[in-house]
């Protein structure tokens, strides 16, 4: 007799680009990972003996290296966690170390919390990609695109706001005129004396995130972000911060006790 479990629909996915966001401890020889894959966002997957001394996958499930995955897909198990099948590296750069490795798993950190699961974000996938290799640089390449990726995560989720306009009255917003923005509500003319980013800046950020579905890569958003840095990251913080719903980061946190000020 065919078990009802034999008899579930089961849907085969191969070839799957794919990054390892962060990997638990399931068993002694097996891991959980959440995965984000370029066709179906964030997946959750058992690696069944991945901790093995003699498995293939124990040197493949790395952070920061793309993968072809292969992962079966069971109707029953509603969607959470499914059975990898095959992994195998991808190409691309060698691993993040130091700073970079931690500037890389916060990325890693602001995707798990903020991407639902089975979410596809291809777009948001090949900026992710694009952006890896720009860790290992220069700290004011590093800023640069950390600040374009936070942008682009939050404009492909639909949460940040027109930036060349002021949200409550759709008023343009002038060159010379210093702005904040606001999880709530939206861009706001900055208190007199206190510190924002210039309507200039904002113009040119929103100019590279309305050209970025058709260009394909941050790089033009790295490059807006180029002029007003500082301003950027007090910016982003607490708009981040309110769409996360915490105040704190681990990853952020390590950074600010390992590294120096």
């Amino acid at each position: 007799m065919t078990s009802a479990r034999s008899r579930t629909p089961v849907q085969r996915i191969t070839g799957e680009p794919a990054y390892v966001l962060h990997r638990y401890d399931w068993s002694e020889s097996s891991l959980i990972l959440d995965v984000f894959t370029r066709h179906h966002g964030r997946v959750a997957l058992v690696a069944k003996g991945a901790k093995r001394p003699y498995s293939q996958l124990r040197s493949v499930l790395l952070p920061f290296q793309r993968l072809a995955v292969a992962f079966s897909v069971r109707e029953e198990e509603g969607g959470e966690v499914h059975t990898l099948k095959a992994a195998e590296w991808a190409g691309g750069a060698a691993m993040l170390t130091g700073a970079a490795l931690l500037t890389g798993f916060y990325l890693n950190e602001l995707l798990m919390k903020l991407l639902a699961r089975a979410d596809p974000h291809p777009r948001l996938f090949d900026a992710y990609a694009a952006t890896l290799p720009s860790l290992r640089g220069p700290e004011r390449e590093v800023q640069r695109a950390l600040r374009a990726f936070e942008l682009l995560l939050l404009r492909e989720l639909g949460v940040l706001p027109e930036l060349d306009v002021v949200t409550l009255t759709q008023a343009s917003v002038s060159d010379e005129t210093v702005y904040r923005v606001h999880g709530d509500a939206g861009v706001m003319e900055a208190p007199a004396g206190e510190p924002g980013v210039p309507g200039r800046v904002l113009r040119s950020l929103e100019r590279a995130l309305q050209a970025w579905p058709v260009t394909g890569g941050p790089a033009d958003v790295q490059q807006a972000c180029e002029a007003a840095l500082p301003e950027l990251k007090a910016a982003l913080r607490p708009l981040l911060h309110y769409h996360l719903g915490t105040s704190v980061l681990r990853t952020r946190q390590l950074l600010i006790e390992l590294l120096p000020p």
